[in-house]
C-alpha cells in the first residue's frame, strides 16, 4: 500500500512538472488520465514528446485520426 501512495505522489509531481513544460495539455489538472479536456488538447495540438504513443488515442492523434477514449 505504501508503494502505491509513493507512486501516486511521484506521478502527480511529474504531471505538475510536465504541465509547466506543456501547459496546453492540462497535465496538472488531469494527472495523466484521458479526460475530455486532455483528448481535446490532443486533437488540437497533436501529441507532445512525452505522450505514450502506444495509447490508442495518442497514436490516433499522431496519425491525424479523431481522438476518443473508445478508439
Amino acid at each position: 500500500a505504501a508503494a502505491s501512495i509513493v507512486a501516486k505522489v511521484y506521478r502527480d509531481a511529474r504531471m505538475r512538472e510536465l504541465h509547466e513544460r506543456y501547459p496546453a495539455y492540462g497535465f496538472g489538472r488531469h494527472m495523466g488520465y484521458a479526460t475530455a479536456v486532455h483528448l481535446r488538447a490532443l486533437r488540437e495540438h497533436g501529441p507532445s514528446p512525452v505522450h505514450r504513443r502506444s495509447f490508442a488515442p495518442v497514436a490516433g492523434a499522431a496519425a491525424g485520426a479523431p481522438v476518443s477514449i473508445s478508439a
